[in-house]
């Protein structure tokens, strides 16, 4: 064996621990942001304070994992000089880690919904469907990151299939909500408004996920199904 080829070898096994690593950071970012949105909405519904200011807080090491690993993928483009399907992974990184620590800002947005209902706290309960709606978009996001590290298009698919029943229970949530308002006191309305803006914040997080999950299916196989639309992307399944 000659030298050259030696060192193609090694060089190609380096990359490879890069690569390794690189999945390992955003699986480890995921984790937080999936436990930032388990906390805020857990603080939401205990009326916890203590806990809201831990995931406000925990915000600070997400956005720094998300500069870590944009620091990470320049190095690699610059450094290695990827083609094809790395290129497009490291590439694709560095848009869906911004979804992610948009993910994050919309639980700390949650949590600082906690503070403000100390104020005006709620004559009422929470709606059941927040509960729902975490449960449904912690799945989407755990789902949407295994399927970008594994590029498992499958998996993303199912993520993009979920954002139809948390559009639906936005809507039942938002819809009796609003309901409530009429002949509600100031201060009751005002605690109403806030958990509103959760569900829409939830909702908005299960975006995020579709955004990833997106991604996968455009790195995998050069299928560009974003703002596609419902219909648009049956019809892309279907070709």
């Amino acid at each position: 064996m000659d030298d050259g080829e030696s060192g193609g070898r090694h060089i190609d096994r380096v990359f490879e621990g890069e690569l390794r690593a690189l999945r390992e950071s955003i699986t480890l970012m995921a984790g937080r942001v999936e436990l930032m949105i388990a906390g805020s909405v857990r603080a939401l519904m205990g009326a916890d304070v203590e806990l809201a200011g831990r995931i406000i807080a925990e915000d600070a090491r997400v956005n720094r994992a998300e500069l870590e690993i944009d620091e990470l993928c320049l190095l690699l483009l610059a450094k290695r000089q990827p083609v094809a399907g790395d290129l497009r992974f490291i590439t694709f990184t560095l848009k869906m880690v911004t979804d992610l620590e948009r993910v994050a800002d919309l639980a700390v947005n949650i949590a600082e919904r906690v503070r403000d209902l100390q104020r005006d706290p709620p004559s009422f309960a929470l709606h059941d469907g927040i509960g729902r709606m975490t449960e449904i978009v912690q799945s989407m996001i755990s789902d949407a990151i295994d399927s970008f590290v594994q590029r498992d298009i499958e998996t993303a698919q199912s993520v993009i299939d979920s954002d139809d029943e948390i559009d639906a229970l936005y809507h039942k949530v938002f819809g009796d909500l609003l309901r409530g308002l009429h002949g509600m006191p100031e201060a009751g309305m005002r605690a109403l408004i806030h958990v509103m803006s959760v569900a829409k914040w939830l909702e908005r997080m299960g975006d995020h996920a579709v955004n990833v999950a997106e991604l996968v299916i455009f790195m995998v196989n050069g299928d560009d199904v974003r703002h596609l639309g419902k219909r648009g992307l049956d019809d892309a399944r279907d070709d």
